[in-house]
């Protein structure tokens, strides 16, 4: 009974996982609609009856919004701002700057250097994961995802010998996980291709929390 309660709770938090940034984005979408819709009002006359107006312009105009911000962060300006929300406020809700670090790495932001995907030994096998931080004494924290939910998964910390950097994208470790292991083939590739990085190799740190 306490292992099918387990394993329920356990499925449970994955698929929100999953469902709650979902559900977020388009609440605050639809939000943002329903505040531009006096605004787009006055032009709802110029498009035929038959058509949504309000919605449709409603819609337009945030994704205009949202372009221009991503346009104005790109920014030296955009930069120094986006940097002082974040320490100012942002990174004192626990999990965000390790939430951030995963969106842009499905966004494909090359620059970002957590969340990267790698091979690690486990037992006898090698076992696809991302690497979330690497220590100063050159050991990794390693977030080993379950299948096919990638965003749940266990935390391990490994010596740099037992962990193996992947040149692969985010998104392509992404799929073979979500695929059962289809593809993953390809990562091995990858490792052997490569070779073995040096002990220690710095990927970047992730303030998981205050």
């Amino acid at each position: 009974m306490k292992q099918a309660l387990a394993y329920c709770t356990k499925r449970v938090i994955a698929g929100l996982l999953v469902i709650i940034p979902i559900y977020l984005a388009i609440l605050v979408l639809f939000k943002g609609m329903k505040s531009l819709e006096q605004l787009v009002r006055p032009f709802t006359r110029l498009l035929p009856q038959w058509l949504p107006a309000e919605q449709l312009l409603s819609l337009i105009l945030v994704l205009l919004i949202c372009f221009l911000i991503g346009v104005a962060l790109r920014t030296k300006l955009g930069e120094i701002a986006r940097q002082r929300a974040e320490k100012g406020l942002f990174e004192r809700i626990p999990g965000y700057g390790l939430f951030r670090s995963l969106t842009q790495q499905i966004a494909g932001d090359s620059n970002q250097t957590v969340w990267k995907p790698a091979l690690v030994e486990i037992e006898e096998a090698l076992v696809p994961a991302f690497i979330i931080e690497v220590f100063d004494d050159g050991r990794y924290t390693i977030f080993v995802p379950s299948v096919p939910t990638p965003l749940a998964g266990a935390v391990y910390i490994l010596e740099a010998s037992r962990v193996h950097p992947l040149d692969v994208s985010f998104t392509d470790t992404f799929k073979v996980i979500s695929k059962w292991g289809a593809g993953a083939r390809e990562l091995v590739a990858a490792m052997e291709k490569g070779g073995n990085p040096e002990p220690g190799l710095p990927v970047g740190k992730v303030d998981a929390g205050p």
